[in-house]
């Protein structure tokens, strides 16, 4: 039975994607356990339909219009904030910010990147970072969930083609990986947790070289150049900002090689979800949580 005496859990992008749809996993797993869920969502759409099925309430609205996130946080004190990678992003975090300080949120779950950092390797890594520190200074309890490269990532770039083709050089170059299920089970741990929780969880749940990667998923692994792979990525994503991402994510890799202190599988999944992580076979094979 769905508890009405607690406030809702705002849950953005629950509608979800194709780049992981972290946000609707987090809306499900907290209506599974009774929870109420206020789903934010961009188009009133199919998949919104589906979340009332569920028994969310459902807001509609765009992240970085204050008219849209003001009223999805009244009477909120937790809430999971996702963004995908497109433009706009900080524009999204400096409103949830502000207004989350007005409305007395109380902890917010919010999706990163494994490298977010000034000096991080990409332009959208480095801006999540400024997010970092938008929602920090806010005083909302602010907790910044560094997520690897999730597997989804992976089937994209595979696609149709048969191959896994990326400009990740030798097929001995290394990944931090995860499902994007498992940044999910943490996040609705978190948002259900009463202990205090550490600022940054680093989550990767598998660390393996993209020519295993490959094998995994049954096909082929190719280097291709940078410009070649962007060029086919502009007809896949059709977003410049993603492109750019991802072209300069994977040539990073390539330049590290061999891999870096933040690969490695991090003990917070298990923590936060109670089983171990989702490798990536399981993901491909669908015998798993995923």
């Amino acid at each position: 039975m769905r508890s009405h005496t607690m406030p809702p859990i705002l849950v953005t992008g629950a509608a979800g994607g194709a780049q992981g749809g972290t946000g609707r996993l987090v809306a499900e797993t907290l209506l599974r356990e009774g929870r109420a869920v206020r789903a934010f969502v961009h188009r009133d759409d199919g998949r919104a339909a589906e979340l009332k099925d569920l028994g969310a309430e459902v807001v509609v609205g765009d992240l970085r219009e204050i008219s849209s996130v003001a009223p999805a946080l009244q009477d909120v004190r937790r809430a999971y904030f996702t963004y995908p990678v497109t433009a706009g992003m900080l524009d999204a975090a400096a409103v949830f910010a502000a207004l989350g300080t007005q409305h007395g949120l109380q902890r917010v779950v919010a999706t990163s990147q494994l490298g977010s950092d000034p000096q991080a390797g990409t332009p959208h890594m480095r801006r999540h970072w400024v997010a970092e520190q938008v929602l920090d200074n806010a005083g909302i309890g602010a907790v910044h969930l560094r997520a690897a490269v999730f597997f989804e990532n992976l089937k994209v770039a595979i696609g149709d083609r048969g191959e896994l083709a990326l400009p990740l050089g030798s097929p001995d170059t290394v990944l931090p990986l995860i499902a994007g299920a498992d940044v999910a089970g943490v996040g609705a741990g978190v948002l259900r947790a009463e202990e205090p929780v550490d600022p940054v969880l680093w989550l990767a749940g598998e660390i393996m070289t993209v020519g295993a990667a490959a094998e995994t998923f049954g096909v082929p692994y190719r280097h291709v150049d940078a410009a070649e792979w962007a060029e086919w990525a502009m007809t896949v994503y059709r977003d410049e900002v993603v492109v750019e991402h991802l072209t300069q994510l994977w040539t990073m890799f390539a330049a590290i090689g061999s891999g870096h202190e933040l690969f490695q599988v991090t003990e917070s999944i298990e923590r936060y979800t109670g089983r171990p992580p989702i490798t990536l076979r399981e993901f491909v094979t669908g015998g798993s949580a995923a």
